[in-house]
């Protein structure tokens, strides 16, 4: 594990202590970092967290992506809540893409 992985795990960690949070986690697409922050039906994102994540580089992935969504980190709804993705963009792109032949 990568420093910067290490980080962002103790990161995922703490915010799973928030109230407003059901799980953050770790993900990976073809070549970035993503961290993602599933909340509790009802609730949005808290301005600490959003300025908490863009202290440690993570970017809403409409944002980075420039997909045009309204919400620069919604992903979806849940069965309980919704779900936010961020992008890791201290390494963006600096993961290997796997190829299945």
């Amino acid at each position: 594990m990568t420093d910067r992985e290490a980080l962002l795990q103790d990161l995922a960690r703490r915010l799973r202590e928030y109230d407003a949070v059901n799980d953050a986690f770790l993900a990976k697409s073809f070549t970035d970092r993503h961290l993602i922050l599933d909340l509790e039906d009802g609730h949005s994102l808290p301005g600490e967290l959003r300025d908490l994540l863009a202290d440690h580089d993570l970017q809403g992935a409409n944002e980075e992506y420039d997909t045009g969504g309204d919400d620069p980190s919604f992903a979806g709804d849940l069965e309980d809540g919704t779900r936010h993705q961020f992008v890791d963009t201290r390494t963006r792109g600096d993961h290997q893409s796997y190829v299945v032949e």
